[in-house]
Formats: C-alpha cells, sequence, structure tokens
C-alpha cells in the first residue's frame, strides 16, 4: 500500500519513455555509418549500443503501454527528469565498449556534459580519436541543444499523447505559456526547422572556409548546441583562422538569442520580431561591451602586443563564454584574475530565454534589474503604483515572485555545490569556477579546470557533484528539485 503512491506517476509515462529512449537510439546509427565507412575501431561499440538503446526503449514501451493516457503536468515533469538521466546513461554504452579503461562515472560525466551543452571533458588526446566518436560527443550537444523532449513532441500527437506539459517542463525560462502556433507538435517543428536551417549554413560556412567535412561537421553541431566539444585538444584555437572564429561568434550569437524571435522572423520575414525583443538590447550590450573592455585590459597590460591581437580572443572568449558555448583560443586562465572572473560573470545570465544556452538567462536578469529599481522607487514613493514591463507588457507579481525565488535557489545552489567541492579537497577558485561552469552548462573554467585543462583532475565524487550540477543547471533548477519533494510522490 505504501509503494503504490510513489509508483503511480512512473508507469504512464514508461510507453513514451521507451519512444524516447527508442528515437535516441535511432540517433546512434549517424557516428554508426561514419564508422562504418572510415573504417574506424568504434564500429563494434555503436552496434551493441544501439542494439542495447532500442532494445530498452522497446521494453519500456510495452510495459507501459497499459498506462497510456494523456500527460499531466507532474508526468511531464518527471518524465523530461528521467529522459535526461536516462539518455546520458545509453549514450554513455559507445564509449564505455570503446574505451574499457574508461570508468563509468567519467563515461556518464562526458555524456551528461553533452547533452547538457556543457562541453566539460575528461577525455585526452581527441585528435587521435575515431571521427565517428568525436562526432557522437558533439551530436549529443545539437540533440541536447533545444532538448531530446521537444524533438519527441513534434509526433506525440500522432501516437495519442499530448505534448504541452513536456514543452513546458523542458521550454527554458520564466514565460514559458507563450504558444507560437496554436498545436504544441507545430511549435517544437518550427522550432527544430530553424534549427536544422542554421546547422547546414553554418557546416557550409565552415566547409567552404577550409574545415575537413568532419570538422565542419562536429563543430557547427557543438556551435548550435552551445556546447563546447571539440575535435582537437587545442579546442578552436588549433584552426587558427580569423575567417572560421568570425564564423563562429556570428552562430554563437544567434543560438545564444530566443530561437523562438528566429522562428516568427523567418515565417514572417521580418526583423520585427527582433526589435520587439525585450532581451536583444541587452544581450549585445553586455557581450560587446565586454569585447572591449576585455580587449583593453590585455592590450593595456601587455598581454598582447597590439589591440588587434588584444581583442581579437577577447571577443572570442567573451563570445563563447557569454553565450555558454565554451570553445576556445586562448588560455583566457592565464589572463588577469578579473578577465576569468568576468568571464564566469557572464555565463550566468547572458543568454536569452529559448535559446539553447545555459545561466539564468537574460529576461530573469533584467526582470530582476526593474525589481530592484522598483524598490528604489518605493522607498522615495511609498503610495505609488509601480508596475514593471518588458517592452508593452505588464509583468505579473507571480512572474516576479518566481524569478526572485529562482535566483535565490540559483545562488544558494553554486554556494551549496561549491561549499561540498571545496570540503572534498579542491581549492576555492576551481571548486567554485567548476560549480559556476557546470551550473550554467558552460564547460571550462578556472584554476584545475580552466580551458586548456579537462576534468579529468577530479575524483569519482567531485565529478559525480560537477554531474549533478550539470543536470540542475539544464532543468533551470525546479524541474529537478520538485521531483526531489516528498510531495511530489503524494497521490
Amino acid at each position: 500500500m505504501g509503494r503504490a503512491p510513489r509508483l503511480y506517476h512512473v508507469f504512464p509515462i514508461l510507453h513514451v519513455l521507451g519512444m524516447i529512449v527508442g528515437v535516441f537510439g535511432l540517433s546512434m546509427l549517424l557516428p554508426l555509418a561514419v564508422s562504418e565507412w572510415s573504417g574506424d575501431a568504434a564500429q563494434r561499440a555503436y552496434d551493441e549500443a544501439a542494439l542495447i538503446t532500442l532494445g530498452s526503449g522497446v521494453t519500456l514501451w510495452l510495459i507501459g503501454r497499459h498506462w497510456k493516457r494523456e500527460l499531466k503536468a507532474r508526468d511531464g515533469i518527471l518524465l523530461v527528469v528521467l529522459t535526461w538521466v536516462l539518455t546520458p546513461l545509453f549514450a554513455a554504452l559507445p564509449l564505455l565498449l570503446y574505451f574499457p579503461q574508461l570508468s563509468f562515472t567519467d563515461a556518464y560525466f562526458e555524456t551528461m556534459s553533452g547533452l547538457t551543452t556543457t562541453g566539460a571533458t575528461v577525455l585526452t588526446g581527441l585528435d587521435g580519436l575515431p571521427t565517428s566518436i568525436n562526432l557522437w560527443r558533439a551530436q549529443l550537444h545539437w540533440l541536447g541543444g533545444l532538448g531530446v523532449i521537444v524533438l519527441v513532441v513534434a509526433v506525440l500527437p500522432l501516437l495519442g499523447v499530448g505534448g504541452r506539459q513536456l514543452y513546458k517542463a523542458e521550454t527554458p525560462g520564466p514565460m514559458k505559456d507563450d504558444k507560437l502556433t496554436p498545436r504544441m507538435a507545430e511549435t517544437a517543428k518550427g522550432l527544430w526547422r530553424v534549427y536544422i536551417l542554421f546547422t547546414l549554413i553554418l557546416i557550409g560556412l565552415y566547409a567552404a572556409f577550409g574545415m575537413t567535412a568532419a570538422d565542419a561537421v562536429i563543430h557547427a553541431f557543438s556551435v548550435m548546441g552551445l556546447g563546447g566539444f571539440s575535435s582537437h585538444d587545442a579546442s578552436f584555437g588549433y584552426f587558427k583562422s580569423l575567417p572560421l572564429e568570425l564564423i563562429t561568434m556570428l552562430f554563437a550569437l544567434l543560438a545564444g538569442l530566443n530561437f523562438a524571435m528566429h522562428f516568427l522572423a523567418l515565417r514572417g520575414r521580418t526583423l520585427h520580431p527582433y526589435r520587439q525583443d525585450p532581451e536583444i538590447r541587452w544581450f549585445f550590450a553586455y557581450v560587446l561591451g565586454s569585447c572591449l573592455l576585455l580587449g583593453t585590459l590585455l592590450w593595456a597590460q601587455g598581454i598582447y602586443q597590439d589591440f588587434p591581437s588584444a581583442l581579437r580572443d577577447a571577443s572570442f572568449s567573451v563570445i563563447s563564454m557569454a553565450t555558454t558555448l565554451g570553445l576556445s583560443t586562448a588560455d583566457f586562465g592565464q589572463w588577469p584574475y578579473f578577465s576569468g572572473l568576468w568571464l564566469l560573470f557572464l555565463c550566468s545570465f547572458s543568454t536569452s530565454a529559448g535559446s539553447t544556452g545555459g545561466g539564468i538567462k537574460m529576461l530573469r536578469a533584467v526582470l530582476l534589474y526593474k525589481q530592484v529599481y522598483r524598490e528604489l522607487l518605493r522607498i522615495l514613493h511609498p503610495r505609488a503604483e509601480i508596475t514593471i514591463r518588458l517592452g508593452e507588457q505588464v509583468v505579473p507579481d507571480k512572474v516576479m515572485y518566481a524569478v526572485l525565488v529562482f535566483f535565490f535557489i540559483y545562488v544558494a545552489s553554486i554556494v551549496s555545490i561549491t561549499f561540498v567541492l571545496t570540503f572534498s579537497g579542491l581549492d576555492v577558485l576551481t571548486a567554485f569556477s567548476a560549480t559556476v561552469a557546470c551550473i550554467n552548462n558552460t564547460g571550462p573554467g578556472l584554476g584545475q579546470v580552466g580551458p586548456a585543462t579537462t576534468y579529468a583532475v577530479l575524483s569519482d565524487f567531485q565529478t559525480w557533484v560537477c554531474t549533478f550540477a550539470m543536470l540542475l543547471g539544464r532543468l533551470e533548477l525546479f524541474t529537478l528539485l520538485v521531483v526531489l519533494t516528498p510531495a511530489f510522490w503524494r497521490r
């Protein structure tokens, strides 16, 4: 009698979870085809991993088909959490089968980092890995960018399962009730059309400016998902190409904006949605201002001999970190401490709601600023009715309360995880930067986890803590934390 209340949420979603796992298994066919074509040693790993994943998906679907019904809000939340916990497990299979010396902890960390678009890695010798392995890692970024859930939402109505609860649980940002099209399936399809279009354009540009076909696909997947996996140990610095860096910065900025705006702009063939977006001017003001600030600082302190070189590396680092992309052309860990801390500060809030980036999102940061300003005005004018607006829209107080609570939990999470990592033996700089980089899904931090190093220096316990931080950040805190409350499991 005590067990049923704890499991009644699980059974109705098993058939949907099975379909998601099955679709994820099919996604392994791309690296498998590349492995077959190139004749690398990873072919068997993909064969076995795909069979295990597809078999697990079918099994879950068969077990849960008797409880099939329209998903409720709790079902959607639990399905999102289980999807993000289980898909890295199946994604780790090719790595575990190809690298017998790789521990389960490191393999799960690597694939969680991939699907959450964090880009923190424990692997070295990337230049010598099979192309299919590097492609799989980058493909996880691409799949995780808008979310595995949103992809499946597009087909769920055809299977008799509504997708609105999934979309609301998965979509980043504080204002999730806005619909771009009348049906959620059409919304998901529209977002993915834009996502695929941008990816194909970026692959073409990379190839046109000198990348190999494999590097073009791998880095396009990473950039559009705003993850930091590369096929080279030197990250993007391997290419030493200004045109490629400019292309990357442009598409990182596009991926850091709200994809709903891209969708509406392309559908209406107008720039009006961008002009109406309340985040864009803040986003570009902070990012472009920071490029000039750090470029001037590096030049003035003699880190670079000329301003154009300083501005080039500063701009790439600023845009990469602010958008939570995480690719690097320079080791900013060797720059003045202010530079590294400022980059970590930017990755905490710069990207737009509805983008593929991490952090608290610029929309929440703007609302927090407006709330602070409102409180200051209330001190001067105690009886005044002061509203907060985003453009023409009045922000309801319930949204403001949610933003304030979110920010409190965000700060509390960073402090708590930093304390845990420091208690485990990490120095404060490494612990703090690893926490910020993981919870914001950015990747490179400072100290022992800087852009020139990997997370392989962490102990198993520290690795699991960072894995939890990545998941917490990707699911925007509430989605994961609510599942951990006893109230969630009561009838």
